[in-house]
C-alpha cells in the first residue's frame, strides 16, 4: 500500500495531533505498537524513537533517507524512494506499508503515516509521522512480534 496526497489548500493535521486528539493509547497497544518520528527537509536527516530505530535495525537514531528505505523490502524501496521524494517538494500527507528485512531472514511488517509541512517557508520544512508495528505472529517465521514489541 503507498499513496501521497498535496494538501496544498487543504489544512495539515499536525494541529489535531498537537492539542492531543489521539486515539485510545490504550486500545492502540494491545493490536501494535507506535512511535512518531520527525524530518528536517533542510539538512536531510530523520530523527528516530528508540523503538523504531530497533524494529528497523540500525545503529543510530538519527539517519538518512537512503538508509531507511534500505531497511525495506527491496522490491517497495523505488516506490517508497519516490512517494518520499514526492513528499519533500510539497505539502503532503502519505502512508505506506511493508515489510522490514533484517539478517537471518527476520522480517516484520511496519506502517508508516505522514506529513510535510512548510515547504513554502525559508526554513525548508519539515516531515514527520508516525512509525506503526503490529503485534502478530507471522506465518512460517516463528517470530511473534508481540514479544519483539515488548
Amino acid at each position: 500500500m503507498f499513496k501521497i496526497t498535496s494538501l496544498d489548500g487543504l489544512e495539515s493535521q499536525t494541529g489535531s495531533i498537537e492539542r492531543g486528539h489521539l486515539p485510545n493509547t490504550e486500545v492502540l497497544s494491545h493490536f501494535c505498537a507506535s512511535e512518531a518520528w520527525t524530518g528536517n527537509l533542510r539538512n536531510g536527516l530523520i530523527r528516530l524513537g528508540e523503538l523504531t530505530t530497533d524494529m528497523h535495525g540500525l545503529k543510530e537514531s538519527e539517519c538518512g533517507l537512503l538508509t531507511l528505505i534500505r531497511c525495506y523490502d527491496p522490491e517497495d524501496r523505488h516506490q517508497l524512494l519516490n512517494i518520499l521524494e514526492q513528499a519533500t517538494t510539497r505539502n503532503s500527507s502519505f502512508c505506506y506499508s511493508t515489510m522490514i528485512h533484517l539478517g537471518n531472514e527476520i522480517r516484520r511488517p511496519v506502517f508508516c503515516i505522514g506529513e510535510s509541512t512548510g515547504l513554502q517557508n525559508s526554513d525548508m520544512g519539515k516531515i514527520h509521522g508516525v512509525f506503526i508495528f503490529p503485534g502478530f505472529k507471522l506465518q512460517g517465521r516463528g517470530q511473534d512480534m508481540k514479544a519483539a514489541l515488548q
